[in-house]
């Protein structure tokens, strides 16, 4: 059960949603590859007849990250699942894929209370280990309730099918009596964001992966955090699972905590204005140049749908650029019946509220279109809907129907654009669309338009979370606290 909650933002999480993007009962899982946060079930489903385990497999709903979670929608998931649980039992282990970073309507901590419940079913003899994303809220209630916790350590995330290899490793050596995990947990204090992209955060997730294994040390975490969302528990994390020695778990904990506190402010990559991003495709001599806007990223909770900076690069008349993508379900209907060569007078973009920013009133030319698409990332596949693209001064842009952010080459491809023939390829992304446009960029820039998800964290107006907390605070006590 699974997603990412920016509690600012006016777009309810219901049903649909989940509908839209996982929603599988037992046993309907694909078997081509893991789905958002599904990945222990997947492995766990390749690895049954080798290791000898009887597997029995729960449903899956997981929805593109946007506001609250409708109480009806998480009460339903959540009694399912719980349901299931106590329909399986006697259990030896449970495996949950959880996001951890979810909120619902009346339920601040999603996943702190499913696993709870599900520890008060199966008892303190069965394992629970749990996959959570690094942008969660690693609180205390969860914790507590699990033997094992593992987050991805890749932003962007490539590594969520890895991941959960070594938390089923993990489980099934803990039901075997091989191990006894532990865990500790250093609160850093501090919101801020850590790709690991960028080489200070890369040299320290590799220093942390060569530990693993070695002195008792079973498994190393980084929680990010996600900064769009007003929880008491936000903020990062270090947590440390070793075998069965806690003061040595506490000590490696407190030792990278401290670390981790050494980097504030020094993880993220610089950010231009919009006119200054928008100068700077134009002068661009080698290509393509990938050019980031974090502030209107889905992935994040944004609608996906601000027009500032696509504004400005028709302004600044960029030429051969593309641009994606921009949620307009409305404009993906009218240039679906237009059809492809058709010219028409087209508002697109701007519609979601003041954040998305005013809406382009153009002359465009319906360049392609694709129905029911999808994109890559990493190992798993994202829905992007109905698609168009459509030439707007110089500018080829990519319309979506289903709300997500820029990840894979397909989301151009699908529509006949190449992005490696682009001089300016804008996408609407944070960090993940490094995976496949990093390898391809000559240049990758980040821009930090008038979007939703603004870089700077102490203009987010926060009233739960716990204080102090860098960077809304200098002074902060930063401390082990499991």
């Amino acid at each position: 059960m699974a997603t990412e909650t920016n509690t600012f933002s006016p777009m309810p999480t219901s049903l649909a949603a989940y509908r839209e993007t996982v929603f599988y009962r037992p046993g309907e899982h694909p078997d081509d590859q893991p789905r958002m946060c599904t990945a222990p079930l997947f492995v766990a489903r390749h690895r049954t007849a080798k290791e000898g385990f009887t597997l029995i497999e729960g449903s899956c709903f997981a929805a593109s990250p946007a506001g609250l979670t409708t109480r009806a929608a998480h009460t339903m998931m959540r009694d399912e699942i719980l349901a299931q649980i106590r329909e399986a039992m006697p259990l030896d282990g449970l495996l949950l894929g959880l996001h951890g970073a979810m909120v619902a309507d009346g339920c601040e901590d999603v996943e702190g209370e499913l696993i709870e419940a599900a520890r008060a079913i199966v008892g303190q003899n069965c394992v629970i280990g749990v996959e959570l994303d690094p942008h969660c809220h690693l609180t205390l209630r969860r914790i507590r309730s699990s033997d094992i916790i593992i987050l991805y350590k890749e932003f962007p995330h490539t590594d969520v099918a890895e991941r959960a290899e070594d938390l089923l490793s993990l489980v099934l050596r803990t039901i075997r009596g091989e191990i006894r995990p532990v865990m500790s947990c250093y609160d850093c204090r501090q919101i801020g964001s850590y790709p690991t992209t960028e080489p200070l955060m890369r040299s320290f997730v590799d220093r942390i992966m060569a530990m693993e294994g070695k002195d008792g040390i079973l498994s190393i975490s980084i929680g990010h955090c996600f900064p769009y969302a007003d929880v008491a528990e936000l903020g990062g994390r270090v947590l440390v699972v070793a075998d069965r020695d806690k003061a040595r778990a506490d000590r490696l904990a407190t030792e990278l905590g401290e670390e981790f506190v050494s980097m504030r402010g020094r993880t993220a990559p610089p950010y231009l204005d919009v006119a200054a991003a928008a100068a700077a495709a134009r002068a661009a001599n080698s290509f393509p140049v990938v050019i980031a806007d974090p502030a209107d990223n889905a992935g994040g909770g944004a609608p996906s749908d601000n027009t500032t900076f696509l504004r400005a690069l028709i302004e600044a008349r960029v030429e051969g650029a593309c641009l994606g993508p921009i949620w307009d379900p409305v404009a993906v209907r009218i240039c679906t019946d237009a059809g492809v060569g058709a010219r028409i007078a087209l508002r697109f973009g701007g519609k979601t509220g003041p954040a998305s920013g005013q809406p382009i009133d153009a002359e465009v030319e319906v360049l392609a279109l694709a129905a029911d698409a999808h994109q890559s990332f990493g190992p798993t596949t994202v829905p992007l809907g109905d698609c168009v693209a459509i030439r707007a001064g110089g500018v080829e842009v990519v319309l979506i129907s289903n709300r997500t952010q820029a990840l894979g080459l397909e989301l151009f491809r699908n529509l006949g654009i190449e992005p490696k023939e682009r001089r300016v390829v804008a996408v609407k992304s944070t960090n993940h669309f490094r995976a496949a446009f990093g390898p391809i960029a000559a240049q990758v820039l980040y821009v930090d338009t008038n979007g939703p998800l603004s870089r700077d964290y102490r203009r987010i107006p926060y009233t739960r979370v716990a204080r102090p907390i860098w960077p809304l605070d200098e002074q902060t006590s930063p401390g082990l606290i499991f």
